[in-house]
Formats: C-alpha cells, sequence, structure tokens
C-alpha cells in the first residue's frame, strides 16, 4: 500500500480508538452526575465513535478554536475525578479558558475554580417532575423521545403518561409502533415493551401510563401516582386560556404548555429569547410554533446589532398533517388540494407572533408561507431593512458568532456549504440555522436564510421551556456570552 495512504489509515484508527474511550467519560458523566458535555453547542451524549470525530471536526469548519480529542480526553477526565453537578458543560470552552486563563494551573485546579458552586455538596439538585403529554402526534412522539434520552440519573423530568382518544382495540400496541419507528426521524434509539394488560410503554427503563380519555377535566392522574403534573398539549385543539383551563381542572395537575401559538392574553415562550419571563403565576403557557422559534432568535440579533426597521418573512414551510394527500374538501383556502403533489400559498401568523416574544418588533414584519412536498424541514426568508447599514460578511462573521459563543447558542446555528440542502438539517436541535452563503446584502437591504427542522428542532425548543417551567434546566457552564458587535469584529478577525 502506498506509504501515505497507510499514514492516513493509521492515523483514522487512532482517532477512533480516541473517540471510543470518549464515550465511557461522556456516558459516566451524564449517567452518575447529571452533566450533559458539548462542543461548541455539538451535544456528545449517545454519540457514536465516528459522530464523536464529526463532532470534534466541526469546530474547525465553523471557525472556532479546534478541541483535539486529547484535550478532550482531559477535559472529561477532570470533570469525572471533580463530580460536578447537573450542569450543561461545553468542553471547548472549558478547554479554552484554561488555556487563556490557566495561569500556571493544572486543568483540574483550574475547573475546580470555574465550577465552585457546581460541585458535589456545593450545588442543588432539582426534585423530579412529572409531564404528562397529552396527545401523540408528531411533536407529542418526538418531545417523548426527548424526555425518555434525558431521563439521565432520573433527576430531572419525568415522563409518566400520555393522554389519548382511544383509536382502536389495538390502540397500545400501534401507537408504541409509531414511537418505535419513525419515516423521517429514524428508529427509536433504545427498547419499547408493551405491557397491554396495564396499559403502559416501558421506554429505555422509562415506565410510560397510556391514559384513555376524551375529556382532559376529568382525568384523575394521581390514581397512578403522578402529582403536580407539567401537561403538554400536542393536539391543538384548544388554544385559548378557557380551553387549556380544563386541564387545570384534573387531579395533579398544576401547570400547562401548549405547543402551538397561544390565544388572547397566553404567554408565548421562544425559549433563549423571553422565558424569564416566566413566572410563578403563569399556569398556562405557550410555545409558540416552528416558525416563530426559528426566526425569533435570529431576528433579535439581527435588530441588536444593526436595527430593524421593517421586513417581510416568507416561509417555505414542509406540509403537515393538516392538509390533505389528495384533492379533497377542506375549510381552508388552497389546504385542500393535494399536499404530495402542489405547491400550497398560505398564510401564517409567524411573523406577527414574532412580536409576542420580542415586542421590538411589533407592526414592523409581515408574513406568508408556501407549504411544499416534503415531509420536515422548512425555510424561512428574512427580508429586512435595517437602521445600519450590513454588509455580507461582516453580518455573517456576526451570526456565526451569535452561533458560537452568544446566549442564543442553543438556538441558533450557522453553516456554509455549496451543496447543503434541506435533508441535512433533519433532526438539528437548534431552533434556526443561518445558511451563510445564501445571504445578500446591499448596505440597508438584507436576505437572510434561516433553515429549520420544524419538527424536531421545535420539540428541542419545547423541553427548554418544560425545564424552564420545572425548575430542572442545567447550569450553563461557562456561562453564555454577550456578543456584541464589535466583539464579534475582535472574534471574525481571529477566526
Amino acid at each position: 500500500m502506498n506509504s501515505s495512504a497507510e499514514a492516513h489509515r493509521t492515523n483514522w484508527i487512532a482517532r477512533e480508538e480516541q473517540a471510543e474511550r470518549l464515550i465511557p467519560l461522556v456516558g459516566g458523566l451524564y449517567r452518575t452526575h447529571g452533566v450533559v458535555t458539548s462542543i461548541h453547542g455539538r451535544r456528545l451524549i449517545g454519540l457514536s465513535t465516528i459522530d464523536l470525530i464529526k463532532a470534534h471536526k466541526f469546530a474547525r469548519q465553523a471557525g472556532a478554536q479546534t478541541m483535539s480529542m486529547d484535550a478532550s480526553t482531559a477535559v472529561l477526565e477532570a470533570l469525572t475525578a471533580l463530580k460536578p453537578g447537573p450542569a450543561s458543560l461545553d468542553i471547548a470552552r472549558l478547554h479554552q479558558a484554561h488555556r487563556d486563563r490557566g495561569e500556571g494551573r493544572s486543568l483540574r485546579e483550574f475547573l475546580r475554580e470555574e465550577l465552585a458552586g457546581n460541585l458535589a455538596g456545593n450545588s442543588e439538585t432539582a426534585e423530579p417532575r412529572d409531564v404528562v403529554l397529552y396527545g401523540f402526534g408528531r411533536i407529542g412522539r418526538l418531545v417523548a423521545r426527548l424526555l425518555i434520552a434525558h431521563a439521565g440519573s432520573g433527576a430531572g423530568l419525568r415522563l409518566r403518561a400520555i393522554v389519548v382518544r382511544k383509536g382502536s382495540d389495538g390502540d397500545l400496541v400501534k401507537r408504541a409502533s409509531l414511537l418505535r419507528r419513525d419515516s423521517v426521524h429514524g428508529p427509536f434509539a433504545g427498547t419499547l415493551t408493551i405491557d397491554t394488560e396495564n396499559n403502559t410503554i416501558l421506554a429505555n427503563g422509562t415506565l410510560i401510563q397510556v391514559i384513555y380519555s376524551n375529556d382532559p377535566a376529568t382525568v384523575d392522574y394521581t390514581e397512578y401516582g403522578i402529582d403536580d403534573a407539567i401537561v403538554v398539549d400536542n393536539t391543538g385543539r384548544w388554544r385559548d386560556r378557557a380551553g387549556l383551563e380544563q386541564h387545570l381542572r384534573a387531579r395533579g395537575v398544576s401547570r400547562v404548555l401548549l405547543t402551538a401559538p397561544g390565544k388572547g392574553d397566553l404567554k408565548n415562550i421562544v425559549y433563549g429569547i423571553n422565558h424569564h419571563e416566566i413566572g410563578e403565576g403563569d399556569s398556562i403557557l405557550s410555545a409558540a410554533s416552528c416558525t416563530t422559534n426559528a426566526i425569533t432568535p435570529v431576528l433579535a440579533a439581527i435588530d441588536e446589532a444593526y436595527g430593524v426597521v421593517r421586513g417581510h418573512v416568507e416561509t417555505v414551510h414542509s406540509y403537515t398533517n393538516d392538509q390533505n394527500l389528495i384533492d379533497n374538501f377542506h375549510k381552508g383556502e388552497r389546504r385542500g388540494r393535494s399536499a404530495a403533489l402542489n405547491m400550497v400559498i398560505t398564510e401564517t401568523g409567524a411573523a406577527k407572533a414574532v412580536a409576542k416574544a420580542l415586542p421590538a418588533l411589533e407592526g414592523k414584519l409581515t408574513g406568508s408561507a408556501i407549504r411544499v412536498p416534503t415531509p420536515d424541514v422548512s425555510l424561512a426568508i428574512l427580508n429586512l431593512t435595517l437602521e445600519n447599514h450590513a454588509q455580507r460578511d461582516e453580518l455573517n462573521a456576526y451570526l456565526r458568532a451569535v452561533s458560537l459563543h452568544s446566549k442564543l447558542r442553543q438556538q441558533v446555528d450557522y453553516v456554509e456549504s455549496p451543496d447543503i440542502v434541506s435533508t441535512d438539517f433533519v433532526g438539528s436541535h437548534r431552533a434556526g440555522i443561518v445558511d451563510g452563503l445564501a445571504t445578500i446584502a446591499d448596505d440597508e437591504n438584507v436576505v437572510v436564510y434561516v433553515w429549520y427542522d420544524n419538527e424536531f428542532g421545535y420539540s428541542c425548543q419545547v423541553l427548554r421551556v418544560i425545564e424552564e417551567i420545572a425548575g430542572t434546566h442545567p447550569a450553563v457552564i461557562p456561562p453564555r456570552e454577550e456578543v456584541t458587535l464589535a466583539s464579534m469584529r475582535a472574534l471574525g478577525a481571529g477566526a
């Protein structure tokens, strides 16, 4: 074999071996201490050796500091020895902080100081909180997958039950099958066991009670040992306070979250933007829509740096279950035509809904939507007029910095690839992904393209809101930074 080719192969095998050594370290921190580890926002939990290698390569592609697997091993071993409390730890940023501010201290000494308030004995562990999914459609099943995957040591959110209307004698088996297999998002990562006698699904150690009911007010959750529960209404059947209050009349329920835009005086929460407005007295909340979650963080970042005078949001949206597969009657205009064969112009309230989470943009945005024949992943086109002039490279550098370093790095992602298409974003944990190569900027007029997995990315935002309501959202270490245009210029120069 060619000596160069052999060298590359040997190097690859060594990297695989390094990645394999990371897996038990990542898993041990999560299961034992509730620590979620990431590299510049890329979660490491449950990744294969190849995915771990890709996560390390991402930093270089995104213009961030490169993170070697040797460095990752050192940080993870030091963290394991320190026994931190539940937290979200970005090991790449911790490693870089040690390089920048270590001042001769060992890595373990530095991390002990950085995590001083979050080490065993110094941190408070949140009490487990019961969660009930009312409805088990596309979003309900994805939120279920996320809750099961985030169960960890059991100290946070606990999926206790799902409530549905009984469809047939084989209902439980069919519900479990839909959880097990998904045409878009692939198979469930784990094992499922069905108990038809007790109407339960055992998923990776999480025992889920399946309750059949047509009336949310009549369910007695305490009969199943469920109390002080957060009910996540995925049905979309009720959108206002009067309708959703029915859940609060059920025994064992204390809070309700709607996975659709709320009407009337309901707070529409976009995590990362206005989640801090959630109060103890807010018994009913909305997690807004997938499109609102995708565009609001990007709009907030642009408005903070450049000022948005006005804009139009055009969403190219995958079809949904509300449309017809073939031409048939539909109460909505155009939605009766075949979703699988047509592009369908329809309305969207996302542009106006942005103002509920970001009042600074009230009255400044219009919006429309085109439903297209794809099952998942949508695209929002933000056509904006700005107060301050923006050039393409500077705007892109700023949005990239936001995705890597800012308080919105869980919500905003950034990509530059000449061949990337919608299916490449299936399974993204971010609310929206800026496509840098598509950006257009001409002084005060800019066009920004934002991809979003309107199912999974939105479900991740829903989970973050549930954690905020329950008080189980882990501490973020290092803390998120404030990225301004001036700091971006410094970061851009460094990148």
